[in-house]
């Protein structure tokens, strides 16, 4: 026996030996220099490293807080679609897999939409997390991509999409792929109805999505150091079998080339979207009637 089981009374030795229960992620280690930093420090930074400037994921909740006024919105509800289209089985049946991704991120899927006010503005934003499976795109994330553009010429508004993505689901088989074109044909109405789609690429985004409605937006705008491709940089070294550029397929090398409009810190992303809405809604004002949303353009207008 030891001699605080001797020594101290009951009482005070639980309290000297019981373990207070601490969060897991009190503490935040960044991927890119080491630093630790405390977690409440790093939310209140919008989950930027204080002293690397790295960008961490953010989770979707908190991206749509801080973009639209006040921290308010109203969540836009995604029909049912089919859970298992294919009863896929690898390890694991995919109907648990959906289940542990639905229990660690709060999500329904992959995809989060919500409505409210940018600057006064009303807007669409949708936002991708890459927790929930990789991001991956399946029929859920797609019929939810199709409503917020729905949603966006229902009220005659913006619609701001932040991508996170591994790529196409694949234990959805063709049914995620068919996703590719839905998306498409939805960004295509509004187009036709001269309403911004505005593409924010964080890290990371590549695959199915980034062959599809994440590179079909009017305006891209890219989070530092975000990685940005079809493929990854490793498969495609392989592929080539060459070295590949420093720096390639990320965000500040993609903005030179021309692929992406701007690279933004996230402390200036919410101005710079608010920025954007307004100018390209004032310009579509200069031509276009204010329920244009719901008419098609004549044919040679498009």
């Amino acid at each position: 026996m030891s001699w605080i089981n001797n020594v101290v009374p009951p009482k005070i030795r639980s309290f000297l030996i019981t373990k207070k229960d601490t969060p897991e992620n009190l503490w935040v280690k960044c991927p890119d220099s080491g630093q630790l930093v405390f977690h409440k420090d790093l939310e209140n930074n919008l989950f930027v490293v204080p002293g690397s400037d790295f960008h961490m994921k953010m989770d979707a909740k908190a991206r749509l807080a801080t973009t639209f006024d006040d921290g308010r919105w109203d969540e836009i509800a995604v029909g049912d679609v089919l859970s298992d289209p294919l009863r896929f089985r690898d390890e694991k049946r995919y109907v648990d897999k959906l289940k542990e991704a639905r229990t660690k991120t709060g999500l329904a899927d992959a995809v989060k939409l919500g409505a409210g006010k940018l600057e006064g503005r009303d807007a669409v934003v949708a936002v991708q997390t890459f927790d929930f499976m990789g991001g991956s795109l399946g029929m859920a994330a797609g019929e939810a991509i199709v409503m917020g553009a729905e949603q966006a010429l229902k009220l005659s508004a913006p619609f701001i999409l932040f991508a996170a993505s591994g790529g196409a689901r694949m234990h959805e088989g063709v049914f995620s792929l068919m996703q590719m074109p839905r998306t498409t044909v939805a960004v295509n109405r509004l187009k036709r109805a001269r309403l911004p789609y505005i593409v924010v690429l964080t890290n990371p985004t590549t695959g199915g999505v980034t062959a599809s409605y994440a590179m079909l937006g009017d305006v891209h705008i890219a989070e530092p150091g975000a990685l940005i491709g079809f493929a990854g940089p490793r498969v495609i070294e392989q592929t080539v079998r060459e070295k590949l550029p420093e720096g390639f397929q990320r965000a500040e090398y993609l903005q030179e080339h021309g692929m992406v409009d701007m690279v933004v810190h996230r402390r200036d992303m919410r101005a710079t979207l608010a920025r954007l809405c307004g100018l390209l809604m004032d310009r579509r004002g200069a031509f276009a009637p204010r329920d244009a949303a719901s008419k098609p353009l004549p044919a040679a207008a498009e």
